[in-house]
């Protein structure tokens, strides 16, 4: 029972761990490449922002999402152990691989994501422990 209780802790903040730094991630966007005045959210006007996104922007953010995966998994693990990292690690590529479907971004973008993200998440389980 402690385990999964353990595991169900991991989960959970490793999850707020992830939503906090995603939000941090978003600031420095919105910061750096505003939304355009009388912006109101449709998949339209998203897709329209995301493609005007520069370059530099991008390359910023594939490494804060990179150090991203790795925290949130790692903490997870820290505190779960390898369940919870490994399953933390699972939604968290998952949404990936939904964003990155999703939205319009540039080709070289899309492979730093799908190459650093998965690396990162691999790292961080590498270093939890086996669940006893």
């Amino acid at each position: 029972m402690k385990n999964i209780l353990r595991t169900i802790a991991g989960i959970f903040v490793g999850l707020l761990v992830l939503f906090v730094l995603i939000i941090a991630v978003e600031a420095f966007s919105a910061v750096v490449h505003p939304f355009p005045p009388g912006f109101e959210g449709t998949q339209d006007e998203i897709c329209a922002h995301v493609e005007r996104y520069p370059g530099w922007v991008l390359a910023a953010v594939v490494p804060m999402w990179g150090a991203t995966a790795f925290a949130a998994v790692w903490v997870a693990g820290k505190l779960g152990q390898f369940y919870a990292a490994t399953f933390v690690g699972f939604l968290l590529n998952l949404a990936l691989i939904s964003n990155l479907a999703m939205l319009p971004y540039p080709l070289w973008f899309k492979g730093a994501c799908l190459l650093l993200l998965p690396l990162a998440t691999i790292g961080a389980v590498w270093l939890t422990p086996i669940q006893k």
